[in-house]
């Protein structure tokens, strides 16, 4: 998706990245609202979701979208997160988080939304984002909706 926000940037975005838990999921678990909008999204992007998987169930529970799970290996998560945006490609990937282990890989990537749901959002993933959002769900329909994006960032 080609993007041109005046004053701000213009984008070539093909990959959107998702923190897991506070950001896509709530406990472990992701409504079923938000999967029928991921598989929305994957129809426009590359979707990844890389997690430690503190609850043990990224894999179950979305194992029927049309995304990528990457399971964090290293003990530097933080790092292992703005390194995955990096192979991707910060010029063209998006990511998406609410906890300080999402620092990085929002000051990588080219666009990054923070999400402030039910866990909450970390003051520096806040201060490291380019857009704000109260819910994962706005967070999508901004995505999916590109004309949000450019009334958000334009200067």
């Amino acid at each position: 998706m080609q993007i041109d926000i005046p004053g701000f940037k213009e984008l070539d975005i093909e990959n959107i990245v998702f923190d897991y838990n506070g950001t896509l999921a709530v406990n472990g678990f992701v409504s079923n609202e938000i999967k029928i909008v991921l598989n929305k999204l994957s129809e426009l992007f590359n979707i990844y979701v890389i997690t430690a998987d503190t609850f043990g169930t990224v894999k179950e529970e979305l194992k029927d979208l049309n995304l990528k799970v990457i399971v964090l290996k290293s003990t530097n998560h933080t790092q292992e997160k703005a390194n995955f945006v990096k192979e991707l490609g910060v010029s063209k990937t998006i990511a998406i988080g609410n906890g300080n282990n999402d620092v990085e890989m929002l000051k990588n990537a080219i666009v990054s939304i923070s999400i402030i749901a039910q866990e909450g959002c970390s003051k520096n993933a806040l201060l490291s984002s380019d857009i704000v959002c109260k819910s994962i769900k706005d967070a999508i329909e901004i995505l999916i909706n590109s004309k949000k994006i450019v009334a958000t960032l334009r200067c």
